[in-house]
């Protein structure tokens, strides 16, 4: 796929290239960045060129991962947003917000805006979220982005070559007043618990 441009109310989401690297390293040097999400650590110069000129463009080009710098209108890198592709359908968004810039809602922003496009561009009708547990500004986001906790995945998550347990959740089209690109038919309230074998 080509990369698009999205634009919301503050923000600029738009692919990486080799000209933001020293933006993106500068940011991963947040050690919360590194303790909470998947980058490696310590960030190297290295990993941040390789992202932006080889893993973040690569997805668009094999339409396996669509990666979004966050960015200030005045071209300040806010942070990055990932809708990585797990099946016909799903995606699952991932993103961290630099130091400087948390607590502004910027994330939860960037991330409607990239779920919107995906139920409307990439037919996914399901945008599935994950954050090790104890992630709480990860959780916020989720939240205040409308996903629905659907609870804990023992051993969900790989960082740093432990597995760790992480709290998932999910948003679909019609959270957000969309409809889906296939028909969904939710379990009656009785049927959700898991029956007695």
């Amino acid at each position: 796929m080509e990369p698009v441009t999205l634009t919301t109310e503050r923000l600029v989401l738009r692919p990486v290239g080799p000209g933001d690297a020293d933006a993106v390293y500068a940011a991963a040097q947040d050690p919360d960045i590194q303790r909470w999400t998947t980058i490696p650590s310590p960030y190297l110069r290295e990993h941040a060129e390789g992202f932006v000129g080889g893993l973040a463009p690569g997805g668009w080009a094999d339409d396996s991962m669509f990666t979004f710098g966050v960015f200030l209108p005045a071209g300040n890198l806010v942070g990055m947003l990932s809708q990585t592709m797990r099946g016909p359908g799903v995606a699952e968004i991932g993103f961290w917000a630099a130091e400087e810039h948390r607590g502004h809602g910027y994330l939860t922003e960037a991330t409607l805006a990239a779920c919107r496009w995906a139920f409307l561009l990439l037919s996914v009708d399901r945008v599935e979220w994950r954050a090790e547990v104890g992630n709480a500004a990860s959780l916020a986001v989720a939240r205040k982005a409308g996903f629905t906790l659907e609870g804990t995945a023992r051993a969900g998550l790989l960082n740093q070559g432990v597995r760790r347990d992480c709290w998932t959740a999910s948003l679909l089209p019609s959270d957000l007043g969309l409809p889906p690109k296939t028909p969904y038919l939710p379990a009656p309230d009785r049927s959700r618990a898991v029956p007695e074998v």
